[in-house]
């Protein structure tokens, strides 16, 4: 194991292993930032034919940097994440670890962190049966958004209201998806697949300032590595008018230093507290999407969380390239694998 190497994953054809260099990939700025900390990165593209292949590249790294969606064109990493737990008990530091992955980065996270900070009406359920007990009490009290426990994009992710004669008014949160009225039990035979292949689905209160935009906080470990602001489209009401792109920033952009101090100071140490995650084991890079929720007595915004996203936080601020970066370098000093050059 080289001490020093670090393997970049995304997957991609197997064909192109080999034959790329990260100079001339989205991952450039990353691969600068690591060799300025001191590290070799190395491009590794997963394919499920190169499997054997990926395992023995990333057995001769000392860490494994993984930008891999939960579901993209329709194949999930189930077996990619087997790969990595076997080279993370051989010693390869893994970030996400699908441990990790598993315990912040699906839509459960929402339930089971609702007694935090940024907590909402929330609920998750693990079978249908119990879908269809509860839900239709939650929906005739207002609009929900469904939420499938495994998924990225908004794929499967849907607006519920009541549109009366038990019928159910339905808009993905999917670009371009129509919106379409169902009966309760279709909407519920619908879902059913959630369980079986996504491991639950979640049932959030929709909120109604959701058209007023969307904040995400990167984080490198416990650390705030920037900021990304959108006027976001999905599920917000027409009157808010078009979307627009994510814009970004700095961790010290002064609009979101109160966001920042509650991320670092409070709701980041209790996830992982509630989640029992050591903190060493944080994700170099990972990211929380908040919607802006009640005002509080005193008139100031409050926080929900939307998502946690771990498995491929990509893009990401200018500035987050170099934090990762520290925070690997940190983590390794600090737990073995690397040497300080003094």
């Amino acid at each position: 194991m080289d001490a020093s190497k670090v393997a970049i994953v995304w997957r991609g054809p197997a064909r192109e292993r080999g034959r790329v260099r990260l100079a001339d990939t989205r991952f450039a700025a990353i691969a600068h930032a690591l060799a300025d900390a001191g590290f070799s990165p190395e491009p590794c593209i997963y394919d499920e034919p190169a499997g054997a292949e990926v395992r023995s590249q990333l057995l001769g790294a000392a860490a494994a940097l993984v930008f891999v969606n939960p579901l993209q064109d329709g194949r999930r990493r189930y077996e990619l994440d087997a790969i990595l737990r076997d080279v993370a008990h051989a010693g390869v530091r893994v970030s996400a670890h699908p441990d990790v992955v598993d315990a912040m980065g699906v839509k459960a996270v929402l339930w089971r962190t609702r007694d935090l900070g940024w907590g909402s009406d929330v609920h998750f359920h693990e079978d249908p049966a119990g879908f269809a007990r509860s839900f239709p009490g939650r929906l005739a009290q207002g609009a929900r958004v469904l939420k499938p426990n495994r998924g990225n994009g908004g794929q499967g992710v849907w607006k519920a209201e009541a549109a009366g004669d038990g019928l159910v008014r339905i808009e993905p949160a999917e670009a371009d998806a129509p919106t379409r009225t169902l009966s309760l039990a279709e909407l519920l035979a619908a879902r059913a697949s959630d369980f079986a292949e996504a491991g639950g689905l979640v049932d959030q209160a929709w909120q109604p300032r959701i058209g007023e935009g969307m904040m995400r906080c990167y984080m490198a470990g416990d650390r705030a590595a920037g900021f990304g602001a959108q006027k976001v489209r999905a599920l917000a009401p027409a009157a808010a008018g078009p979307g627009g792109p994510r814009l970004y920033s700095g961790p010290d952009d002064p609009r979101f230093q109160r966001l920042r101090a509650l991320m670092e100071r409070e709701w980041t140490p209790a996830l992982c507290r509630q989640l029992d995650i050591d903190p060493a084991d944080l994700p170099v890079i990972w990211d929380a999407d908040f919607m802006l929720g009640p005002r509080s007595a005193a008139g100031e915004d409050t926080f929900v969380l939307c998502e946690i996203n771990v498995s491929s936080v990509f893009p990401i601020p200018e500035e987050a390239a170099s934090r990762m970066a520290a925070r690997l370098r940190h983590t390794m000093l600090r737990h073995g694998g690397m040497r300080d050059r003094g």
